[in-house]
């Protein structure tokens, strides 16, 4: 019983040097992207529920004429 007590604590420590090290050279490469990158901000309200639910039925429609003109053709 001993045993599986020392196999889960040295999983544990094996598991937090791990996330530990991720980490670390995670942060590390971010460094090393390039700085002239672009970047791309998006300013925009929030929609609400109804802006929401008439934008998925606008594209609902939409693709519901699509498939009907694809049936059509074939």
């Amino acid at each position: 019983m001993n045993v599986l007590k020392n196999f889960e604590a040295l999983f544990v420590v094996a598991a937090t040097l791990t996330c530990g090290a991720a980490y670390a050279l995670a942060s590390h490469t971010a460094v090393t992207q390039d700085p002239t990158m672009q970047t791309v901000v998006v300013s925009a309200k929030r929609m609400t529920p109804e802006q929401k639910l008439q934008s998925v039925l606008e594209e609902r429609a939409t693709m519901m004429a699509a498939e009907s003109s694809k049936a059509g053709t074939i």
